[in-house]
């Protein structure tokens, strides 16, 4: 891959809670390209929002990043000031939450709501009430919201939950972005409205050259928007490839599990699924944090985590049954 927009390396995090200490990501590292469009997926509770919260550092207070690095055009995040911070937020990231109604304040219109994120995001743009009026108007009409004008005065109460979705989108969009962070943006929509976001999202993506990373636990969603993908469990990512590469020949076992799982529309029985849970993150199993679970873990995957092993074009997986080129002579 050419010049990363977004680098983390080696992403240790965990968070303090009553009874011990929970270690959620364990050595995280994850990249993105200029315009590119990129998936992480996996279970919930695999630590995916927490990646990509920690790139904005809006992590919750229990939490503590306790190694790695978070490269941003080559400036690492973690050592930013608040300045360099706040610019960063205004300027170059943006992120969709998953629960919108949550995500916008309850107090303040929709127009109060995007006229603050411009003025704070924009030098130029923000100083006159007039431009960022035009501005806000502009965004909620990208946004596909009806009647955008009378939408500026609406509360986030007074819209359906579809038309909240699309005001996030608004506020993420509203001034020029580098990065957009998508997570689960169709969770607690009916079907035919998730199409409508997930199409928008698309389009404005690819009308603006913005680079996106889609959270998802949905293969048909990652399928269907991105380029490349990551795949992660418990805290680690374990397979990555280009997305027509990952869909047609998945490596490993926790891929193939999860795509295994996927209902499928020709018949056939119930779609198989994956024994077991993931792991209780204040005690994790040793070695690959998947091993409990997997069918084919023999003794080096019981002892250290494995690294990446390179299967060709860009396609790497985390898997000692790849360690020798797929030939791995394993003994149970």
């Amino acid at each position: 891959m050419a010049e990363a927009l977004l680098d983390i390396r080696n992403l240790h995090v965990s968070y303090k809670v009553y009874g011990g200490t929970l270690k959620v990501l364990n050595g995280v590292s994850f990249a993105i390209g200029f315009g590119e469009r990129v998936g992480l997926v996996g279970e919930t509770g695999c630590g995916k929002t927490t990646t990509m919260r920690a790139v904005l550092r809006i992590l919750p207070r229990p939490a503590r990043i306790s190694w790695g690095e978070i490269l941003v055009h080559g400036k690492d995040v973690l050592k930013m000031d608040r300045r360099a911070l706040a610019d960063l937020r205004g300027r170059g990231l943006s992120m969709i939450f998953q629960d919108p109604t949550s995500a916008l304040n309850p107090v303040f219109t929709i127009g109060q709501q995007l006229e603050e994120v411009i003025r704070y995001s924009s030098g130029s743009t923000g100083k006159r009430v007039k431009d960022k009026r035009t501005v806000a108007l502009h965004a909620l009409q990208e946004a596909r919201l009806p009647d955008a004008e009378r939408m500026l005065g609406s509360y986030p109460i007074q819209l359906s939950g579809g038309m909240r979705q699309r005001a996030c989108i608004a506020l993420a969009i509203a001034t020029a972005r580098d990065l957009l962070i998508a997570d689960e943006p169709t969770t607690n929509l009916d079907v035919t409205i998730q199409d409508q976001v997930l199409r928008l999202i698309k389009e404005l993506v690819k009308q603006k050259g913005t680079s996106l990373i889609l959270i998802t636990h949905s293969l048909g969603l990652a399928r269907e928007v991105t380029d490349r993908v990551y795949v992660m469990y418990a805290g680690n990512m374990i397979e990555m490839a280009q997305t027509h590469e990952l869909f047609a020949k998945p490596l490993h076992p926790y891929t193939k599990g999860l795509l295994a799982s996927v209902p499928r529309l020709t018949g056939g029985g119930f779609a198989e699924g994956i024994a077991g849970r993931i792991p209780d993150y204040r005690h994790p199993p040793q070695g690959c944090r998947f091993h409990p679970r997997c069918p084919h873990a023999f003794a080096p995957c019981r002892e250290s985590m494995p690294p990446y092993f390179d299967a060709g074009g860009g396609h790497q997986v985390a898997c000692y049954l790849y360690q020798n080129g797929g030939k791995s002579g394993r003994s149970s």
